[in-house]
């Protein structure tokens, strides 16, 4: 029997959820996974909760992705529908890339063109695709930001020959993606996507803590308290019709002790606070931990 690999996130990712992966097991209800169930994830991201779900619940029927990014969506649909053609654009990337090591100039030419080139968004799918991985690979800590022409500004990071083309995982991610239904719009458009039993997990885009913790944007629209309240009338209404939902933020208390943003907010529903590390930040001192919240209708 041929060693299966188990599709892991195919990119780096701020904000990306693995570290919460244990919290959100915990609170799982169990009833939901016991029977055929439909995954759904409106701020998909990196996907590390759904390639987690998608490894490790075998009654998971169906998933259902949506993030706003359009660029971020194009790569995951490009990797279902043609891994092959994206690896031998990436397998190029790299060997170039990797040729200029040594040579810091040359290096960074090469990847402010591909930068340039990226932004015109006049590559064919496949070859928009493998440009946003690089960037993903080869970017200062693998951010992803636009201003708000929807331009990608992220400087290059200071890597030694970045995987840039991880063949196997892109290959199981394709797989794994097979059972996955990929939108692309406001995240509202899920619930037409939800079945009797659907659970939903949220990851929006978290409250600052401070002024200067936003690295906006990383989508052109700023995610504002109007939007989180937004996002709560529809969690809201996703109660009111039985779903089950996860959702989860920053703590904003856990900066401030007299914000109660969310503890008001959500006060009909279960909030918890979570240990959590901030890995993007570029003073080593300041990536301590801190607590996030997770919010749940169960």
């Amino acid at each position: 029997m041929t060693n299966i690999k188990i599709a892991k996130p195919f990119l780096k990712w701020a904000g990306g959820k693995t570290q919460l992966i244990n919290d959100i097991e915990r609170t799982l209800p169990t009833e939901i996974t016991k029977e055929k169930f439909t995954y759904i994830e409106p701020f998909v991201g990196s996907g590390a909760v759904l390639f987690w779900m998608l490894n490790n619940f075998p009654k998971l029927e169906k998933a259902v992705i949506n993030d706003i990014n359009e660029d971020l969506i194009n790569t995951y649909k490009t990797i279902a529908s043609n891994p092959n053609e994206l690896i031998s654009i990436l397998e190029i990337l790299q060997n170039e890339f990797h040729s200029l090591e040594g040579n810091e100039e040359n290096k960074k030419l090469y990847y402010y063109q591909k930068r340039e080139l990226y932004n015109t968004r006049k590559e064919e799918q496949s070859g928009q695709a493998a440009l946003f991985i690089f960037l993903n690979r080869t970017c200062f800590n693998g951010l992803y930001r636009v201003n708000s022409k929807n331009l990608y500004n992220v400087p290059m990071g200071g890597y030694k020959k970045p995987t840039i083309c991880d063949k196997e995982n892109i290959f199981a991610v394709s797989n794994a993606l097979q059972k996955v239904e990929i939108l692309c719009g406001d995240y509202e458009v899920t619930l037409h996507h939800s079945k009797e039993n659907s659970l939903f997990y949220f990851d929006p885009p978290y409250k600052p803590l401070s002024e200067t913790s936003s690295f906006n944007s990383y989508a052109k629209d700023e995610f504002n308290d109007s939007e989180q309240i937004r996002l709560k009338d529809f969690c809201s209404k996703l109660d009111a019709l039985n779903h089950t939902w996860i959702l989860s933020n920053s703590d904003v208390k856990g900066k401030d002790k007299n914000d109660n943003f969310f503890d008001d907010l959500y006060s009909d529903f279960n909030i918890q606070r979570v240990n959590a590390r901030r890995s993007i930040n570029a003073n080593p001192e300041k990536r301590g931990k801190l607590t996030e919240l997770l919010i749940a209708n169960f």
